[in-house]
């Protein structure tokens, strides 16, 4: 993989019971400054993708990473707030 890249995933899979394919075969790299978006229909695969991306989700197939220094951030759709820390 190319140090140009800030980020590049491989042939990234991820596959859940009972055998669904969630991602098949994924290659992307990102140049350093670009903007993403992520489209997709209902069950696509986006947030699975973005975990991996995240180094949220490890087991997947394939390769994901960030270059040295790089760090990503991640907030997920439904955030587990904890009822301790809530202010009202």
């Amino acid at each position: 993989m190319s140090s140009q890249f800030v980020y590049t995933m491989h042939r990234v899979g991820k596959v859940v019971p009972p055998k669904r394919h969630i991602l098949k075969d994924i290659s992307l790299s990102f140049f350093p400054g670009a903007k993403i978006g992520v489209l997709g229909l209902n069950g696509a695969g986006k947030s699975t993708l973005l975990r991996i991306m995240a180094s949220v989700d490890k087991e997947f197939e394939g390769e994901a990473r960030p270059q040295p220094g790089i760090k990503i951030g991640y907030l997920p759709q439904e955030p587990k707030l904890e009822p301790q820390q809530n202010r009202a």
